[in-house]
């Protein structure tokens, strides 16, 4: 298997991590990708992801799984399924609910960054940023709100947390979460010491 990835990407670090978890890291040839708006790859376009973004998993005959979600449930179903996941009843939607606002909480994170980072500085909306930021910030909130959250038995939801937090760090790094959010500060420290975040931290 091929593993499409950016070492700053927190898709494609969600991944990764969660490889290694399940013992399946050796089976994945990591294949280093460029994606960039206003940039277009039109080879990976054409034969990996339409939407050109990370990661995508291309499989040993040649099936392509995107985006990270889907790619970890794979994984977690090639583990014997129900380790990062719960394999049923109503953890299994609430674990997938929790996964499902990490996802939209690094969407906004990424279109603020992108404002921030990418528009041409006369172009850019700072309301815009700030809606998205703030998206991101009320996320944070319900998790830090959630403590049983964060010191159940390891799944997927503290994984994207972990990658979420570390992203915030990289892109991010005059937030000031850690004072807003001391629980979660606790918890990524925590994350920290496992030796899949720790290799893991985005550059």
């Amino acid at each position: 298997m091929k593993l499409t990835f950016s070492p700053s990407s927190p898709f494609a670090r969600k991944v990764r991590i969660s490889a290694i978890e399940l013992a399946l890291i050796d089976r994945i040839e990591l294949v280093p990708t460029t994606v960039a708006p206003t940039t277009p790859n039109e080879k990976y376009a054409d034969h990996v992801n339409p939407l050109r973004k990370l990661p995508a998993l291309i499989l040993d005959n040649g099936q392509v799984l995107f985006d990270s979600t889907v790619i970890i449930e794979y994984l977690d179903d090639l583990a014997g399924g129900g380790k990062l996941f719960p394999a049923k009843g109503p953890e299994r939607w609430q674990v997938k609910t929790e996964n499902a606002l990490i996802q939209g909480m690094l969407d906004a994170m990424l279109l603020a960054r992108y404002e921030k980072g990418v528009r041409p500085e006369a172009l850019r909306w700072p309301k815009w940023i700030d809606d998205q930021w703030d998206r991101a910030w009320h996320g944070l909130k319900y998790f830090e709100d959630r403590p049983e959250i964060l010191s159940r038995p390891f799944d997927i939801t503290q994984i994207g947390l972990a990658c979420l937090l570390g992203y915030a760090d990289l892109r991010f790094p005059d937030s000031q979460w850690r004072e807003a959010y001391p629980k979660l500060n606790v918890f990524n420290e925590k994350m920290l010491q496992r030796e899949s975040v720790k290799i893991s931290v985005p550059k």
